[in-house]
């Protein structure tokens, strides 16, 4: 039985532009990629690839001669100012390379104002034929699963999902088992990684960890093999690794994907 493909999201490698990025999942024996188009946090690279661009076009001959796909692109805030049409130079950007779904976080006080302003922008991305994954955060309005849940069902949306990360799973107090309440179709992406058994404790060590902290699957103390049987088979697994810039790019990417490799292989043999 073959294993389960696997998609390399860009915050792993994020020092990579996206056209490096293809040939470097390809080289690796990545399927898919995730690209950061939209700034996560405040001096973070992001590359925004205008359609039409010599970017745009550089990346989407790269994606046509290696079979990579882009499954999705990160991350916007929905916080008190967000304006669904601010996004659309993305979502055209989205679509003209292929893009199934974009990745949102919460971060407006307003719970009802939050939830109309997701379902005005699940709208928006359905011309696109783009869904919209909602992630939750330790440090965000929307912190656990619970959050996502609750406003991904109010609006009610088609395109409308929840996005699970492993290190968020878990340093929220959620255990794979908890998945079981999510509806059927509401999880399309899924981000891997492992972590140290002692959850930090301050919001900045929070928020340390999961952007320079993090491990390679199967290397820390996060219940990976039990989430792995909790997700539905169709979802998309990415590796989302950020673990600081000691070693290369590419060993980094290739150091996860092998370890990731050898987990799905023991889970397969039981």
């Amino acid at each position: 039985m073959s294993l389960r493909p696997l998609g390399l999201a860009h915050f792993t490698v994020l020092e990579v532009p996206p056209p490096e990025l293809v040939s470097l999942a390809a080289r690796i024996g990545y399927s898919a990629i995730g690209l950061r188009l939209i700034q996560g946090a405040q001096g973070t690279p992001y590359y925004p690839t205008p359609a039409g661009s010599a970017e745009m076009r550089d990346l989407k001959l790269r994606l046509n001669d290696t079979g990579i796909r882009v499954h999705d692109v990160e991350i916007a805030t929905i916080d008190e100012g967000f304006t669904a049409e601010s996004l659309t130079g993305v979502l055209e950007s989205a679509a003209a390379f292929g893009a199934r779904t974009l990745s949102v976080c919460g971060d407006d006080p307003d719970r009802s104002r939050l939830t109309a302003k997701f379902a005005e922008f699940c709208d928006l991305a359905a011309g696109f034929g783009i869904g919209v994954d909602l992630e939750w955060m330790a440090w965000r309005r929307v912190r656990t699963l619970a959050d996502a849940l609750a406003i991904v069902t109010a609006a009610d949306r088609p395109n409308g999902a929840i996005l699970v990360d492993a290190l968020h799973l878990s340093r929220t107090g959620s255990l794979p088992k908890d998945l079981r309440a999510v509806p059927a179709g509401l999880i399309r992406s899924v981000q891997l990684c492992d972590a140290r058994a002692e959850a930090p404790t301050t919001t900045e060590d929070i928020i340390r960890e999961a952007r320079s902290g993090r491990l390679p699957p199967g290397t820390g103390s996060l219940p990976l093999d039990e989430l792995l049987a909790e997700l539905p088979a169709d979802a998309t697994l990415s590796l989302e690794v950020p673990m600081g810039t000691e070693l290369p790019p590419e060993e980094r990417a290739s150091r996860v994907h092998a370890a990731m490799r050898t987990l799905l292989e023991r889970q397969q043999d039981r």
